[in-house]
């Protein structure tokens, strides 16, 4: 007897491997972003110990811009893979709001596939300034901290991003070659009402929004 999925399709069909990795990844991406958010507060803390400091007790945090300057390669781009997964990023969609089925997915292939370019070659010059960060020890010009990890954060960020953009090339690439199977692992146009319905289930949970429809 075959399995089916909730879907109606056969469990041979789905790409089983693709969805473990994609589970995988999702883990990485999920404790970078976490990684991204731990730093924010930990600025925003740390600025508040400044002002404190200063006005109260003139005592202020030595080399705290310093401090901020590295940390803000985390931020910036330890959660640009997560972003990614969900379909965070701003992106125009006047005309592929308007296509659907194979067209739509080879528009949405070729646009990841030239992100994924481009993502490439931004590793390629981040690790070259990260080398030349380690070879010549560079630092900070105040408490003198060392910039090559800061400088690490960035290429490691863009590989995961990379990963994350091939996973969708393929997810976009199963969908051209069949339009009829269900989408896996890549961001999907919604409009106004689905958007709000899946912020309300991530906000909420489920029950949620099963309670307003009723």
């Amino acid at each position: 007897m075959t399995m089916t999925d909730p879907g109606g399709r056969s469990i041979s069909e789905r790409p089983v491997t693709y969805i473990r990795f994609d589970g995988w990844l999702g883990h990485v991406e999920n404790a970078f972003n976490m990684f991204a958010a731990f730093s924010i507060l930990s600025l925003m803390l740390l600025a508040v110990i400044q002002v404190i400091g200063r006005l109260l007790f003139n005592i202020p945090i030595p080399g705290f811009i310093d401090i901020t300057e590295q940390a803000m390669a985390i931020f910036a781009f330890a959660g640009v893979a997560y972003c990614q997964r969900v379909g965070g990023h701003i992106r125009m969609e006047i005309v592929l709001g308007k296509l659907n089925g194979r067209t739509l997915y080879v528009c949405e292939m070729l646009g990841v596939m030239l992100v994924a370019l481009t993502v490439a070659l931004l590793i390629w010059g981040s690790l070259y300034h990260f080398d030349r960060s380690w070879t010549i020890g560079d630092s900070t010009m105040d408490i003198r901290l060392p910039t090559w990890p800061s400088k690490l954060v960035i290429p490691a960020a863009l590989g995961l991003l990379l990963l994350r953009l091939l996973m969708q090339i393929y997810g976009y690439a199963r969908l051209v070659a069949d339009p009829t199977r269900m989408p896996v692992a890549v961001p999907m146009i919604e409009d106004v009402e689905e958007h709000a319905r899946h912020e309300i289930e991530e906000a909420l949970g489920d029950d949620a929004v099963e309670g307003d429809a009723r």
